[in-house]
């Protein structure tokens, strides 16, 4: 049986209308992120269900350590895609495969770096997390388990970024799929048949992530396209490595302050006791529905800029960036409202008890309505990197959303009126408004540079300040 070569599954990105070709890509990835996100849905729903409040707080607790832990590495797929967007818009099909080949073998090394720093830091980390003492010894189970599957989930990371690249958005959809529907089940096996607690649904979720990293591996091997993946051919190529390192590097830096903010945020939240901390984690879940759903926006627009940088069609870019954040809107609007009203219903998925759901919605009601605010912020971002500057939104982000959230912890939430959960809630929707006017300012002057770059040059460097 013939293989079937990725043109089935690209998109031209650099031509047509920009809109129809924003929602194509948008919209399976959108699904994906959803889908991504029942890996720790499923998690945190059945044990709270099955399990009891201190198991949920243990997984819940773990989440934005996690993320502080994986976002450098994760930043580095960012850098990856936009190499080999910018490479698939030039045509430059020798590139793309050594940029391919170059990305999976680093994903491959950053997921064994994880796992090991993951497995044997794990009490440390969530005595860092000043998590509950009677959530400690689950947290850290947990945290040992899950880092255990880093390599398979790097592995998908990087992949399904190099497949949304060349606009395959598609193939990552139905193997998330699969891999979530394995997750939901083994989830249920291992907490109520074989009553393995928080240890069941790592173990559920590493396996799942392990599927989905195979079936990845598989399609870009089975590829024939600009993507194919020979597992002979897997080398650290220098110059593409110093390329992915260039944006990726400053991506993931980014990521980390961003999750740093959050850890000291978690932090402060579990001085509150194991309700505050069960009904924010259920809240948190819900909310990464409609944040992964934005996201989706986000990196389209960052892909398809780049790639249109690589085409030399600089005079798409700013209708492709109006067009996004008119997208990012409507979608981050209708969820956040949605998800706020039937927050209570939603929360009572997680948890029946009623302390934890009040808890909850007092996150719901000021992050959820306001979501949008990140949205838009995390798009114009996207196209910033897209046109080859990431340097300039990690400090934007490091002063304008991660300096504001410590502030506030160190200043407003020290006053008595406002040490409450509340009172570091709003920490969020201020530091999202502040930092996407700070970068509406950068992509602007960027562009202003990018210009006068391509003025004067036939064949520009992207400039990387």
């Amino acid at each position: 049986m013939a293989h079937k070569p990725s043109k089935q599954y690209e998109m031209d990105l650099t031509s047509g209308s920009i809109f129809p070709t924003l929602l194509k890509f948008t919209f399976p990835l959108m699904f994906s992120g959803i889908l991504q996100l029942l890996f720790n849905a499923a998690d945190i729903v059945v044990v709270g269900r099955y399990a009891g409040d201190n198991s949920l707080a243990a997984v819940g607790s773990n989440a934005s350590l996690i993320t502080l832990l994986v976002n450098l590495f994760i930043g580095l797929s960012v850098g990856s895609n936009i190499l080999a967007s910018r490479q698939y818009g030039a045509q430059d099909r020798e590139g793309i495969q050594q940029t391919v080949h170059t990305s999976i073998l680093l994903s491959l090394v950053s997921g064994i770096l994880l796992a090991v720093v993951g497995f044997f830091g794990a009490s440390t980390f969530v005595h860092w997390m000043q998590s509950p003492p009677q959530v400690i010894d689950l947290a850290a189970l947990y945290l040992r388990i899950y880092f255990l599957g880093m390599p398979a989930t790097m592995l998908y990371n990087f992949g399904s970024a190099l497949l949304r690249a060349v606009g395959d958005t598609r193939r990552p959809l139905f193997y998330l799929f699969i891999a979530g529907v394995i997750n939901v089940v083994l989830n249920l096996y291992f907490v109520i048949v074989a009553d393995m607690d928080v240890a069941g649904v790592a173990l559920a979720t590493v396996i799942s992530q392990c599927v989905s990293a195979f079936l990845v591996l598989r399609c870009m091997i089975r590829d024939m396209g600009c993507i194919h993946l020979d597992l002979h051919k897997l080398r650290f190529h220098g110059v593409r490595v110093r390329q992915i390192l260039q944006t990726g590097l400053p991506a993931g830096f980014q990521g980390i302050l961003f999750a740093l903010s959050n850890v000291v945020i978690q932090s402060s939240l579990n001085s509150f006791g194991e309700i505050v901390v069960a009904g924010n984690s259920a809240a948190a879940n819900l909310e990464a529905f409609v944040y992964n759903s934005m996201n989706a926006v986000y990196q389209a627009n960052m892909s398809i800029t780049s790639a249109n940088l690589g085409a030399g069609r600089i005079d798409r870019i700013r209708p492709i960036l109006v067009r996004a954040q008119a997208l990012v809107l409507v979608i981050g609007v209708t969820m956040g409202v949605t998800f706020t009203y039937f927050g209570p219903q939603l929360l009572g998925i997680y948890s029946e008890n009623p302390a934890v759901i009040a808890a909850g919605m007092d996150r719901m009601v000021i992050n959820c309505l306001l979501f949008a605010l990140c949205g838009i912020m995390d798009v114009m971002v996207g196209s910033i990197r897209g046109i080859g500057y990431s340097v300039m939104p990690m400090l934007v982000s490091l002063i304008g959303a991660c300096g504001l959230r410590l502030v506030w912890i160190h200043t407003v939430f020290k006053i008595p009126a406002y040490h409450t959960p509340t009172g570091i809630y709003w920490s969020y929707p201020l530091s999202w408004a502040a930092t996407f006017l700070a970068h509406l300012v950068c992509f602007i002057f960027a562009m202003r540079h990018l210009r006068r770059s391509m003025q004067s040059d036939a064949e520009p460097m992207v400039p990387q300040p």
